[in-house]
This record gives C-alpha cells, sequence and structure tokens, in this order.
C-alpha cells in the first residue's frame, strides 16, 4: 500500500459484533490487507494506526543511528559530572514518543536498551567491537554504568517521558565476538549476574523509578536456557528482574519448546519478551523487499511460536526505514514494515506491516492465551486469546498452497465456519456475552 501525507489506507477502530455474530480480518499473498466481513455464529456444525503498544528506545547511538557517540563521552567522568541527551534525543526521539503517545488510546510502554557503554568505561577503548566494561562488577565502572542508566531515566522523565523496561543491554554476546564492527558491551552471564545483584538492581531500587522493569539477556533465544539458569537462580540478582527478553536471529538452531518452554517452566515468575526482530538481515535474503508476502509470513509464524510458548510481546527492530533499509551508518541495511520514499513524500506499508497488524491491533494488554485443539493434523498454525473485555481472538496462519476450510467451535457461541486462503493470514474475533 503506498501512503502520503493526505492518503493512507486505514482499517479504523474495531469494534466486535454483537453476541451470536463474529468478524474476521484476512491478509494474504493474492492482496487481501485487512479485508473485513462479519456473519453469523452457526447453532449447528456445517463440516492502522494498528494498535502498537510498545516502543524500544535506543539509549544513545545504535548501529541505525546516523553516527556514533554517547551521552557522557568524557574520559574519567565517574560522576557523570559531563551526562547530557543528545540533539538526536531532545530533536526527534523525544518529540516523536510524545507525538505517538498523544495519538495513542492507551498509554505506550516505553522500553529502553543500551548498545555500548562509553568508551572510557570499557576494555577496548572503542564502542564498536569486542570489548567489555573495566574491572569488575560492585568496581566503579560497573557502579557508574549502573548509574548512566538511572540519568538516562532521570533525563527523559523531564519530558514526562516514563520507562516500562530496561534491558540489561542489547546482545552482550555481541561484544565478546572478535572484529564485531557494530557497538556493543559484553557480559558473560555471570557478569550480567552480579551487576545487576551488585549495581543495576540496587541502583534502581533507590532511584526515582524503583518499578522501572530490568529484563535480562536481551539477546538470541539460542543462549536459553542456560543464560536465565546462570542469572535468575542467583537470589540476590533474580529479586530485581521481571523478564527475560529475547531476539528472534537464529531461532531456527533451537526448538522453542527448549529456549522458551523450559526456561518457562523453569521460572514461570519472569516473563519472556521479544525484543527484536526484522527480515533481511541474512546475508542471503539482505535489504529491502517491496511487497514481500514471505517476510509477513515469517513475521507472523515467528509471534505465533514466540506466543504459544510464553512470550507476552513481541516487538519490531525498526518502525519504518528509507528504500535502501538505512539509514545506518554501518550499512547494516535490513527491511521494515514501513518503508519511506521522502524525496517523492510517499511510504509503503509492506505486507508484514499487516502482518503484525493481525495480532498488535487485537490482542490487547492484559489478553489471556487458551488452549486451541484440532480434530485433526493440519497445516494452518493459530494462537487463541481471550481479552479483558471477554471477547476471544484466534489468529490463524496459511503458509501451505492451499486452501483451507474449517469451523471453530466455541462451546459458548457454537459453531464458526471460516476459509484461510492459500497464503493468508486471517484473524477472527467474537463475543462470549
Amino acid at each position: 500500500c503506498e501512503c502520503n501525507s493526505t492518503y493512507c489506507d486505514s482499517v479504523g477502530s474495531v469494534s466486535l459484533p454483537p453476541l451470536g455474530q463474529y468478524s474476521s480480518y484476512l491478509s494474504s499473498m493474492a492482496g487481501s490487507r485487512l479485508k473485513g466481513a462479519q456473519a453469523q455464529v452457526q447453532v449447528k456444525s456445517t463440516g492502522a494506526g494498528i494498535g502498537y503498544s510498545v516502543v524500544r528506545v535506543p539509549m544513545a547511538s545504535c548501529d541505525f543511528s546516523t553516527r556514533l557517540y554517547t551521552y557522557d563521552d568524557t574520559p574519567g567522568d565517574y560522576n557523570l559530572d559531563n551526562f547530557t541527551l543528545a540533539p538526536e534525543d531532545i530533536n526527534m526521539k523525544i518529540p516523536l514518543l510524545q507525538r505517538a503517545q498523544a495519538l495513542s488510546p492507551r498509554p505506550l510502554s516505553l522500553l529502553a536498551s543500551a548498545w555500548s557503554a562509553p568508551a572510557w568505561m570499557k576494555t577496548n577503548g572503542a564502542l564498536v567491537g569486542k570489548g567489555s566494561l573495566k574491572g569488575q562488577p560492585g568496581g566503579k565502572e560497573y557502579k557508574t554504568w549502573a548509574q548512566y542508566y538511572i540519568r538516562f531515566l532521570e533525563e527523559y522523565a523531564k519530558y514526562n517521558l516514563t520507562f516500562w523496561a530496561l534491558t540489561t543491554g542489547n546482545e552482550p554476546s555481541a561484544g565478546r565476538m572478535t572484529n564485531y564492527s557494530f557497538q556493543a558491551l559484553g557480559f558473560t552471564p555471570e557478569e550480567q549476574r552480579d551487576w545487576v545483584a551488585l549495581d543495576l538492581g540496587p541502583a534502581l531500587h533507590a532511584s526515582s523509578h524503583p518499578h522501572t522493569h530490568i529484563l535480562i539477556l536481551d539477546d538470541n533465544r539460542l543462549l536459553l536456557p542456560h543464560w536465565a539458569k546462570v542469572v535468575l537462580n542467583d537470589v540476590h540478582a533474580g529479586r530485581y528482574i521481571h523478564g527475560v527478553a529475547v531476539h528472534w536471529y537464529m531461532d531456527f538452531l533451537v526448538p522453542a519448546e527448549i529456549s522458551l518452554g523450559v526456561t518457562h517452566h523453569l521460572y514461570p515468575e519472569y516473563y519472556l519478551f521479544g525484543t527484536e526482530a526484522c527480515s533481511g538481515w541474512n546475508p542471503l535474503d539482505r535489504g529491502v523487499k517491496l511487497g514481500s508476502w514471505d517476510r509477513a509470513e515469517q513475521y507472523a509464524h515467528d509471534i505465533i511460536v514466540d506466543l504459544n510458548h510464553y512470550v507476552v510481546g513481541w516487538t519490531d527492530w525498526n518502525l519504518a526505514l528509507d528504500q535502501t533499509g538505512g539509514p545506518n551508518w554501518v550499512k547494516n541495511f535490513v527491511d521494515s514494515p514501513v518503508i519511506v520514499d521522502a524525496q517523492r513524500d510517499v511510504f509503503y506499508k509492506q505486507p508484514s506491516f499487516y502482518s503484525m497488524a493481525h495480532f498488535s491491533k487485537f490482542l490487547w494488554e492484559g489478553s489471556q492465551r487458551v488452549g486451541v485443539s484440532a480434530s485433526q493434523k493440519t497445516d494452518l498454525e493459530y494462537s487463541a486469546f481471550i481479552r479483558p473485555d471477554g471477547s476471544v481472538v484466534l489468529i490463524i496462519l496459511n503458509r501451505s498452497s492451499s486452501e483451507v476450510q474449517f469451523e471453530v467451535w466455541d462451546p459458548a457461541v457454537g459453531y464458526i465456519p471460516s476459509t484461510a486462503p492459500a497464503h493468508s493470514l486471517l484473524t477472527l474475533a467474537w463475543n462470549t456475552h
């Protein structure tokens, strides 16, 4: 869908039909985009804004910045006397977040992630490449890095922006890789455990933001359950932690039941949260692909697998990118659900935009996943939820090349006959009272 400053297609606000009827919304490779329909639930069997609620905010620069920077580049400033937000924060991030919050009918949950500490705190003396904090947890660098987080929260609070959560740092495993070309800060799980226990946890607890959640890992799920065992088995670290953040890269290397399922069953009191995903990162399938339905299916498949394995949220990497998949200072060009052509003053909503909408628009915060069983083997992938308003939402992905006819039986209302076209994503919604 091509949009500009005066036109963009939108499904508008969604209101569910009365008891006895259901709504369906279909997107497909054949061209449907959240195509709405309404029908009657059967008594007998017959045989755009799109509701985003979480925004991930980089603390200082990341690879999708146009330059490298931190909030305190003064060597030896352990008291952070020279800590100051960057022009990017003041002129871009903060106004955009304020505008987004004003447009959203519900409060936005802001999530902060840092890519690197200032170079003078690090063993390699640089923002990029293999390097970690100098010294040991409990030492001055680790304590200053914890206070850096607190200062960030305090500065944003001055603009009436408060954070639901922060992570212990983006992809800590990357900072332990030789010749790594992006910003990174290496942590072993043991170092992360001790930093939270000795420095970050106490600092946050004593700050004016004690209710901000701490999410550990913020890295690929193949590191689970080992990483969680190291950190969460420690009572001193565990008492400060609320959840485990995961990225989707390399998901194919480890089954979700092993990484996510085992972690949940070992530590059910800590939630799992998806904090980064994007298409076009693989060197064999790189960059922007306008109109790619395959990538929309990749998103939907991963979200469904995550939801069915106890993940309670899923965050895309970039809200929008330009036609090259940037800007990105290190030329790490990838794809995004929205692609902007600034010269023509238009933007394109990719199939993956609508793929995310099938979840974000219908699964409200507080929705509870419920079990779904199929009476026979099927190619369909699905996940079902009861929302806080008591309505039911069922999301169905058909990645096969064949249409699949099926019906849903809800004992509270009856039978819902439906069809999932080839290569389609379908959301069904109905009231139960």
